[in-house]
């Protein structure tokens, strides 16, 4: 029997040195599943060197099988909140609903901690092997069974808001472990709980956590960035070119050539896409020399910025603020004949975040058209890939946010009571080390 705790510990163990020496980014839901592939480790180890002890209970200590079977125990509960932990957060960040019931959850985890190390253990002695028994099982089973009622409700409640893959990988772990549960109940010498928590592990990874996925979604999405870039607004290059063209034959002063400049300065900065992630300095220079063409061309748009100077070398994923305020311009104050404001602010929204805001006083959304961008924003792991369409732009914004920060940030919009709307874009707040 230690031999299959073995082969699993060896499996898992090879999943984690995989895992481990990936590059990813350490999101709220990659570091739950890092500290997660640790005490699976722990357990199995503890798995393997429980089914030796308790089947020798005539060669090994009370005092020290007591202590091993305790450990075993209380991990394998751990294990399973972690495994809550991991399907709450998964799922907060794709219905953007908070997480209620991570206080019950750790209550709960204390108390059975606690009731798994003060209550008497005993042993039932079989022919066919031994086992813990008695009403010290009630807590740890009794745990399990709790998480994974927790998981089973978070994925019936949010059910149509998660994505089919990883609706399909909770919905297989819970099965797995349930069915491990099941026969384990039924022949309790089998000693298999090791086997269910390994199934769920990897049913997570495969599908959830691969690197390799994960990086074939990055090269996607940066395909996908690079195509757009290439395919700039031509009527914004025409016009502003047509623009600077008429200043040049009414005037012969110096303003054409600072004109160019900008210009230069915005196709310049737009097809840098070596880099996934660059300084917010860097972002606002290409920023502004769009809107200083853009205000130039139509001199009634004005835009202010509101930039903590202390942000300069905020990393932030590349070129998403200049489609945000495009849009900005096209669904909101072109209605208007561009006449209006746009302000852009950022700064420190606690908790290591930082927020962007993109405010105009345009048009704003009508019902109809906020509640499908708002749709569109929370399941953009379901929209396709779009190459065509007023909305390519905020979309590809929050695939890219999703992917390369982490699925708690992200971009959504908020109305004016002025009027106009609001873009508000969350990232963590990570300065530039070099």
């Amino acid at each position: 029997m230690v031999r299959m705790e073995i082969a699993l510990f060896l499996v898992v163990a090879f999943v984690a040195y995989m895992y481990f020496s990936a590059q990813k980014e350490q999101t709220a839901l990659h570091r739950t599943f890092s500290v997660l592939l640790v005490v699976v480790l722990v357990h199995l180890v503890l798995d393997g060197t429980t089914v030796y002890t308790v089947n020798h209970l005539e060669r090994v200590p009370e005092l020290i099988n007591g202590i091993i079977h305790r450990l075993f125990l209380g991990s394998m509960v751990l294990v399973i909140y972690l495994f809550y932990q991991y399907i709450a957060i998964l799922v907060a960040g794709e219905t953007g609903k908070p997480r209620r019931l991570d206080w019950p959850a750790r209550i709960f985890l204390i108390m059975a901690l606690l009731g798994n190390f003060m209550l008497p253990i005993s042993y039932t002695v079989t022919p066919e092997g031994n086992y813990s028994s008695g009403p010290y099982m009630l807590v740890p089973y009794g745990a399990v069974a709790f998480y994974l009622l927790l998981c089973a409700g978070l994925l019936v409640v949010n059910q149509k808001a998660i994505d089919w893959k990883k609706k399909c990988a909770i919905g297989a772990a819970l099965v797995i472990e349930l069915t491990v549960c099941i026969l384990q109940g039924m022949h309790h010498t089998w000693l298999i709980s090791g086997m269910g928590i390994t199934l769920m592990t990897l049913s997570f990874y495969l599908t959830l956590e691969n690197p390799e996925a994960l990086r074939v979604e990055l090269r996607e999405q940066k395909l996908s960035m690079l195509y757009l870039k290439s395919q700039v607004n031509p009527h914004f290059l025409y016009n502003t070119l047509d623009t600077i063209r008429i200043q040049a034959q009414l005037n012969g002063d110096g303003k054409v050539a600072d004109l160019l400049m900008r210009l230069v300065d915005f196709f310049r900065l737009s097809v840098k896409v070596d880099r996934p992630m660059v300084s917010l300095d860097d972002e606002m220079e290409l920023l502004e020399a769009y809107m200083e063409l853009m205000c130039y061309r139509y001199p009634e748009l004005h835009c202010e910025y509101d930039i903590d100077p202390d942000l300069g070398g905020a990393q932030v994923p590349n070129f998403i603020l200049q489609p945000i305020v495009e849009n900005s311009l096209l669904h909101g104050l072109k209605n208007k004949g561009y006449r209006g404001k746009v302000i852009i602010s950022a700064g420190p929204a606690g908790d290591g975040k930082l927020e962007i805001c993109i405010q105009d006083t345009g048009s704003g959304f009508t019902p109809e058209r906020k509640a499908a961008i708002d749709e569109m924003l929370q399941s953009y792991a379901k929209q396709p890939p779009k190459l065509s369409g007023n909305s390519i732009g905020i979309l590809n914004v929050q695939k890219r946010i999703k992917l390369l920060c982490g699925r708690e940030y992200g971009l959504t919009y908020t109305e004016n009571i002025e009027g106009g709307v609001t873009a508000h874009i969350l990232l963590p707040l990570k300065e530039d080390m070099k």
